[in-house]
């Protein structure tokens, strides 16, 4: 049983409409995070695959030794390289080193506003189709697992929380998106909210 194909024409009418880019401090009242000329630039991929009628996320948690952001989840991609011609190349790099998936397997839908992190990127959500099932392979030097979740889930505005935690010395608010065993937090959720206010 295939997905409703009528999702992905939806989610590209969405990802078609202007809006607001997002920050790791919307919720902080916060302005930008810094000078627009010391951002980073950097591609993530949202991947989006069916599975059983439905479809899923692919997200990756990354592993507990690596010095930034340790066993956090986070969608597959990284900081543009000087090889890479956009940010869409980098995502589809970054995705094929991370989790072994194809970039001829991915169908590009659109892109989300650009997300502005702490430690200074300017992460452009790259939203895509995955057009066929692949194996899996995490990069052990930097993933721990990559596994799904359904959008259905993510797409639920009755499904996200607000934490909050103390950041250089000031209480700092953030969304949460949990799911099962997995603490959706920060940036990724970030991205995933702005996707639901989207298709909303």
């Amino acid at each position: 049983m295939k997905a409703d194909a009528r999702v992905y024409d939806r989610i590209r009418e969405a990802l078609s409409r202007p809006g607001q880019g997002s920050s790791d401090l919307d919720l902080n009242g916060a302005g930008g995070i810094a000078d627009p000329s010391k951002l980073r630039p950097a591609g993530v991929l949202v991947p989006l695959i069916e599975r059983d009628g439905q479809v899923n996320v692919i997200l990756t948690k990354r592993t507990s030794h690596l010095k930034h952001h340790p066993g956090q989840i986070a969608f597959p991609g990284g900081k543009v390289e000087p090889t890479d011609a956009d940010v869409t190349a980098a995502a589809l790099r970054e995705s094929h080193e991370e989790i072994g998936l194809p970039p001829e397997l991915v169908e590009v839908l659109g892109y989300l506003p650009k997300h502005e992190t702490v430690s200074v990127f300017s992460m452009t959500p790259v939203v895509a189709r995955v057009t066929a099932d692949f194996v899996k392979r995490p990069e052990p030097g930097e993933v721990e697992e990559a596994f799904e979740v359904p959008l259905a889930h993510l797409l639920d505005p009755a499904n996200y929380l607000v934490h909050g935690r103390r950041w250089r010395g000031q209480r700092r608010y953030y969304y949460a998106v949990p799911y099962g065993p997995y603490y959706i937090w920060g940036a990724t959720a970030r991205i995933c909210r702005v996707l639901a206010d989207r298709m909303a």
